[in-house]
Protein backbone atom coordinates (compact mmCIF):
# COMPACT_ATOMS: atom_id res chain seq x y z
CA UNK A 1 0.00 0.00 0.00
CA UNK A 2 1.50 3.55 -0.91
CA UNK A 3 3.45 4.84 2.24
CA UNK A 4 2.86 8.59 1.13
CA UNK A 5 0.42 9.77 3.09
CA UNK A 6 0.81 7.55 6.04
CA UNK A 7 3.37 5.17 7.21
CA UNK A 8 2.38 1.31 5.83
CA UNK A 9 2.10 0.00 9.76
CA UNK A 10 -0.74 2.51 10.10
CA UNK A 11 -2.02 2.22 6.83
CA UNK A 12 -2.87 -1.32 7.23
CA UNK A 13 -4.05 -0.80 10.44
CA UNK A 14 -6.19 1.81 8.93
CA UNK A 15 -7.21 -0.96 6.47
CA UNK A 16 -8.31 -3.50 9.04
CA UNK A 17 -10.46 -1.43 10.65
CA UNK A 18 -12.74 -0.19 7.29
CA UNK A 19 -12.65 -4.37 6.24
CA UNK A 20 -8.78 18.70 -14.51
CA UNK A 21 -7.61 24.03 -20.94
CA UNK A 22 -10.25 25.95 -19.74
CA UNK A 23 -14.12 24.39 -18.96
CA UNK A 24 -17.40 25.00 -17.20
CA UNK A 25 -19.05 22.21 -16.28
CA UNK A 26 -20.56 20.67 -13.40
CA UNK A 27 -17.41 20.41 -11.53
CA UNK A 28 -16.75 24.72 -11.93
CA UNK A 29 -20.02 25.39 -11.02
CA UNK A 30 -19.99 24.20 -7.68
CA UNK A 31 -16.89 25.86 -7.15
CA UNK A 32 -18.32 29.31 -8.42
CA UNK A 33 -21.89 29.41 -6.59
CA UNK A 34 -20.23 32.96 -5.02
CA UNK A 35 -22.19 34.97 -6.93
CA UNK A 36 -19.82 37.73 -5.74
CA UNK A 37 -16.41 36.36 -6.47
CA UNK A 38 -14.82 36.71 -9.40
CA UNK A 39 -13.32 33.54 -10.46
CA UNK A 40 -10.06 33.39 -12.60
CA UNK A 41 -10.78 30.97 -15.45
CA UNK A 42 -10.07 26.75 -14.69
CA UNK A 43 -6.32 25.47 -15.09
CA UNK A 44 -7.82 21.87 -16.39
CA UNK A 45 -4.83 18.96 -17.05
CA UNK A 46 -6.22 15.92 -18.43
CA UNK A 47 -3.80 12.65 -18.82
CA UNK A 48 -1.64 10.54 -16.79
CA UNK A 49 -0.23 12.06 -13.41
CA UNK A 50 2.09 10.69 -10.56
CA UNK A 51 1.90 11.33 -6.74
CA UNK A 52 5.28 10.93 -4.58
CA UNK A 53 6.00 11.55 -1.12
CA UNK A 54 8.60 14.17 -1.11
CA UNK A 55 8.32 16.24 -4.42
CA UNK A 56 11.19 15.24 -6.39
CA UNK A 57 14.25 16.97 -7.62
CA UNK A 58 14.47 19.64 -10.05
CA UNK A 59 17.11 17.72 -12.22
CA UNK A 60 15.01 14.58 -11.59
CA UNK A 61 11.76 16.58 -12.50
CA UNK A 62 13.36 17.92 -15.85
CA UNK A 63 14.61 14.27 -16.46
CA UNK A 64 11.27 12.76 -16.32
CA UNK A 65 9.37 15.50 -18.51
CA UNK A 66 7.86 14.76 -21.68
CA UNK A 67 7.57 10.73 -20.98
CA UNK A 68 4.65 8.84 -19.34
CA UNK A 69 3.48 11.45 -17.08
CA UNK A 70 2.37 15.62 -17.90
CA UNK A 71 1.45 16.35 -14.04
CA UNK A 72 2.61 15.71 -10.60
CA UNK A 73 0.89 16.20 -7.40
CA UNK A 74 2.25 17.68 -4.26
CA UNK A 75 2.27 17.89 -0.52
CA UNK A 76 1.44 21.53 0.34
CA UNK A 77 0.92 20.75 4.12
CA UNK A 78 -1.16 19.60 6.69
CA UNK A 79 -0.06 18.26 10.01
CA UNK A 80 -0.40 14.62 8.93
CA UNK A 81 1.81 15.62 5.66
CA UNK A 82 3.91 11.77 5.72
CA UNK A 83 7.76 13.20 4.18
CA UNK A 84 9.31 16.35 4.54
CA UNK A 85 9.85 18.56 1.70
CA UNK A 86 13.23 20.04 0.94
CA UNK A 87 13.01 20.78 -3.01
CA UNK A 88 8.98 22.08 -2.47
CA UNK A 89 10.06 25.77 -3.05
CA UNK A 90 8.43 28.86 -4.90
CA UNK A 91 11.72 28.42 -6.77
CA UNK A 92 11.24 24.67 -7.49
CA UNK A 93 7.07 25.22 -8.46
CA UNK A 94 8.49 27.85 -10.89
CA UNK A 95 10.83 25.92 -12.51
CA UNK A 96 9.07 22.67 -12.82
CA UNK A 97 6.22 24.63 -14.52
CA UNK A 98 8.16 26.45 -17.08
CA UNK A 99 9.43 22.88 -18.13
CA UNK A 100 6.09 22.36 -18.71
CA UNK A 101 4.77 19.98 -15.22
CA UNK A 102 0.99 21.00 -14.38
CA UNK A 103 0.73 20.59 -10.50
CA UNK A 104 -1.55 19.60 -8.22
CA UNK A 105 -1.55 20.71 -4.63
CA UNK A 106 -2.02 18.13 -1.79
CA UNK A 107 -3.25 19.10 1.63
CA UNK A 108 -2.95 16.58 4.28
CA UNK A 109 -5.23 18.09 7.13
CA UNK A 110 -7.65 16.58 10.47
CA UNK A 111 -8.19 12.59 10.24
CA UNK A 112 -11.27 10.89 11.73
CA UNK A 113 -11.60 10.54 15.23
CA UNK A 114 -12.60 6.53 14.26
CA UNK A 115 -9.67 6.30 12.11
CA UNK A 116 -7.24 3.46 13.47
CA UNK A 117 -3.65 4.83 14.07
CA UNK A 118 -2.25 7.98 15.60
CA UNK A 119 -2.03 11.15 13.42
CA UNK A 120 -0.46 14.73 15.16
CA UNK A 121 -4.10 16.04 13.90
CA UNK A 122 -7.17 13.98 14.15
CA UNK A 123 -10.57 15.69 13.83
CA UNK A 124 -13.37 15.66 16.47
CA UNK A 125 -17.34 15.91 16.51
CA UNK A 126 -16.87 19.33 18.81
CA UNK A 127 -13.26 20.86 16.66
CA UNK A 128 -14.39 19.27 13.18
CA UNK A 129 -15.85 23.07 11.89
CA UNK A 130 -13.21 25.56 13.26
CA UNK A 131 -10.10 22.63 12.19
CA UNK A 132 -11.62 22.78 9.00
CA UNK A 133 -11.81 26.55 8.30
CA UNK A 134 -8.49 26.80 10.50
CA UNK A 135 -7.08 23.94 8.39
CA UNK A 136 -8.25 25.51 5.03
CA UNK A 137 -6.97 28.94 5.90
CA UNK A 138 -3.50 27.60 6.39
CA UNK A 139 -3.34 25.02 2.97
CA UNK A 140 -4.04 28.28 1.48
CA UNK A 141 -1.15 30.54 2.78
CA UNK A 142 0.90 27.30 2.03
CA UNK A 143 -0.21 27.29 -1.86
CA UNK A 144 -0.02 30.47 -2.10
CA UNK A 145 3.41 31.02 -0.55
CA UNK A 146 4.77 28.33 -3.68
CA UNK A 147 3.24 30.68 -6.18
CA UNK A 148 0.05 28.64 -6.84
CA UNK A 149 -2.54 31.26 -6.87
CA UNK A 150 -6.41 32.01 -6.72
CA UNK A 151 -8.26 30.10 -8.60
CA UNK A 152 -5.73 27.10 -7.97
CA UNK A 153 -7.47 23.96 -6.54
CA UNK A 154 -6.18 21.98 -3.25
CA UNK A 155 -6.94 18.39 -2.88
CA UNK A 156 -7.94 17.69 0.94
CA UNK A 157 -6.76 14.37 1.65
CA UNK A 158 -9.00 11.95 3.71
CA UNK A 159 -7.67 8.77 4.70
CA UNK A 160 -9.97 5.51 4.74
CA UNK A 161 -12.34 5.37 8.01
CA UNK A 162 -15.38 3.48 8.95
CA UNK A 163 -18.19 5.39 7.62
CA UNK A 164 -20.56 3.65 8.82
CA UNK A 165 -20.31 5.17 12.16
CA UNK A 166 -22.54 7.72 11.74
CA UNK A 167 -21.38 10.33 14.45
CA UNK A 168 -17.73 10.26 12.67
CA UNK A 169 -18.83 10.35 9.78
CA UNK A 170 -21.40 13.20 10.60
CA UNK A 171 -17.49 15.06 12.11
CA UNK A 172 -15.38 14.32 8.30
CA UNK A 173 -18.08 15.64 6.53
CA UNK A 174 -18.48 19.44 8.89
CA UNK A 175 -14.76 19.18 8.51
CA UNK A 176 -14.89 19.04 4.80
CA UNK A 177 -17.76 21.22 4.57
CA UNK A 178 -15.55 24.09 6.59
CA UNK A 179 -12.66 23.68 5.01
CA UNK A 180 -14.41 23.65 1.34
CA UNK A 181 -16.21 26.97 2.54
CA UNK A 182 -13.35 28.59 3.66
CA UNK A 183 -11.05 27.55 0.83
CA UNK A 184 -14.03 29.31 -1.80
CA UNK A 185 -14.23 32.37 0.24
CA UNK A 186 -10.30 32.86 -0.49
CA UNK A 187 -10.82 32.05 -4.06
CA UNK A 188 -9.26 28.44 -4.41
CA UNK A 189 -11.23 25.42 -5.57
CA UNK A 190 -12.12 22.61 -3.48
CA UNK A 191 -10.96 18.92 -4.32
CA UNK A 192 -10.74 16.38 -2.00
CA UNK A 193 -8.58 12.69 -2.18
CA UNK A 194 -10.39 9.32 -0.71
CA UNK A 195 -11.05 5.77 -1.15
CA UNK A 196 -14.07 4.41 -2.96
CA UNK A 197 -14.86 1.87 0.05
CA UNK A 198 -14.53 4.67 2.70
CA UNK A 199 -13.93 8.40 2.74
CA UNK A 200 -14.24 9.42 -1.30
CA UNK A 201 -17.60 7.00 -0.96
CA UNK A 202 -18.78 9.62 2.03
CA UNK A 203 -18.87 12.51 -0.26
CA UNK A 204 -19.97 10.90 -3.25
CA UNK A 205 -22.94 9.23 -1.43
CA UNK A 206 -23.68 12.57 0.72
CA UNK A 207 -27.23 13.19 0.67
CA UNK A 208 -26.61 16.74 1.36
CA UNK A 209 -23.71 18.33 -0.83
CA UNK A 210 -23.62 21.43 0.12
CA UNK A 211 -20.09 22.88 0.50
CA UNK A 212 -19.03 19.56 -0.56
CA UNK A 213 -15.87 19.51 -2.77
CA UNK A 214 -16.28 20.25 -6.61
CA UNK A 215 -13.55 18.27 -7.74
CA UNK A 216 -13.17 14.33 -6.38
CA UNK A 217 -9.71 12.43 -6.56
CA UNK A 218 -10.54 8.23 -6.25
CA UNK A 219 -8.29 5.70 -4.71
CA UNK A 220 -8.78 2.84 -6.95
CA UNK A 221 -6.21 0.61 -7.05
CA UNK A 222 -7.58 -1.48 -10.32
CA UNK A 223 -4.71 -0.72 -12.35
CA UNK A 224 -6.84 1.14 -14.94
CA UNK A 225 -6.22 4.33 -16.69
CA UNK A 226 -9.21 5.42 -17.03
CA UNK A 227 -11.57 8.06 -14.75
CA UNK A 228 -14.81 6.81 -16.55
CA UNK A 229 -15.42 3.05 -17.32
CA UNK A 230 -14.63 2.24 -13.13
CA UNK A 231 -15.97 5.39 -11.54
CA UNK A 232 -18.59 3.66 -9.05
CA UNK A 233 -21.33 6.56 -8.57
CA UNK A 234 -23.78 8.35 -11.00
CA UNK A 235 -22.96 9.29 -13.99
CA UNK A 236 -23.65 12.93 -13.92
CA UNK A 237 -21.81 13.22 -10.74
CA UNK A 238 -18.31 15.04 -10.84
CA UNK A 239 -18.19 15.91 -14.70
CA UNK A 240 -16.79 18.35 -16.56
CA UNK A 241 -13.26 17.89 -15.85
CA UNK A 242 -13.73 17.20 -12.20
CA UNK A 243 -12.12 13.66 -11.61
CA UNK A 244 -8.79 12.22 -10.68
CA UNK A 245 -8.28 8.23 -10.04
CA UNK A 246 -5.27 7.12 -8.27
CA UNK A 247 -5.12 3.32 -10.32
CA UNK A 248 -1.83 2.15 -8.99
CA UNK A 249 0.56 2.53 -6.15
CA UNK A 250 4.28 2.02 -5.17
CA UNK A 251 5.39 1.78 -8.65
CA UNK A 252 9.13 1.86 -9.16
CA UNK A 253 10.44 3.88 -12.46
CA UNK A 254 13.54 4.65 -13.14
CA UNK A 255 13.74 7.57 -16.61
CA UNK A 256 16.76 9.07 -17.89
CA UNK A 257 18.62 7.45 -15.24
CA UNK A 258 16.65 8.79 -12.14
CA UNK A 259 14.33 6.51 -10.38
CA UNK A 260 11.24 7.46 -8.46
CA UNK A 261 8.60 5.17 -6.40
CA UNK A 262 5.24 6.81 -7.34
CA UNK A 263 1.88 6.47 -7.36
CA UNK A 264 -0.02 6.51 -10.73
CA UNK A 265 -3.12 8.60 -11.60
CA UNK A 266 -5.59 8.94 -14.39
CA UNK A 267 -6.02 12.59 -14.04
CA UNK A 268 -9.18 15.04 -15.52
CA UNK A 269 -9.35 17.60 -13.34
CA UNK A 270 -8.37 21.10 -12.13
CA UNK A 271 -4.52 21.68 -11.55
CA UNK A 272 -2.61 24.78 -10.04
CA UNK A 273 -2.38 28.01 -11.62
CA UNK A 274 1.45 28.77 -11.33
CA UNK A 275 1.93 31.74 -14.02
Amino acid sequence: MSSHRQSKKRRHLTWAVVGAAVVAGAGIAAQTSMAATTWPAQKTYTGRAFDTCAAPSLAAMKAWHGGLYGAAAVYVGGKNRGCSQPNLTASWVKSVSTVGWKLIPIYVGAQPPCQSGSNPEKLTTTTAASLGASDAADAVTKAAALGMKAGSPIYLDMEPYDITNTSCNNAVLTYVRAFTKTLRAKTYRAGYYGFTSSSAKAIATAKDQTDLPGNLWYALWDKQNTTTADWPWGATQYTGHSRGHQYLVNSKETRNGYTITVDRDAWDAPVALTS
